[in-house]
């Protein structure tokens, strides 16, 4: 099994960094699984509904977080969703 870590996700440019390089990457190395740091992804603090589907319809299969998850509030409802989103205990 191959998987990739991608870490750290921050704003708009990591966003389109990840919807541009991980299509090709996911073919060229035939990778089974690919897990993102999306803590940051939506405006380079937190993450949205909006920002987790455009990760995850670049290719993520698996989207981690960090303390910074709890700046955007709208996310929140999703953590316990059916979404592939890990969140931290605290």
């Amino acid at each position: 099994m191959l998987i990739l870590a991608v870490g750290d996700v921050i704003g708009r440019p990591g966003r389109r960094a990840v919807a541009s390089l991980l299509p090709e990457l996911r073919q060229q190395y035939g990778l089974d699984l690919v897990i993102v740091n999306a803590e940051n992804a939506a405006g380079g603090f937190g993450l949205t509904p909006d920002t987790a589907e455009e990760l995850l319809d670049s290719g993520a299969d698996i989207l981690t977080s960090g303390n910074h998850i709890w700046a955007q509030k709208e996310i929140i409802p999703y953590l316990d969703g059916k979404k592939p989103i890990l969140r931290p205990l605290n």
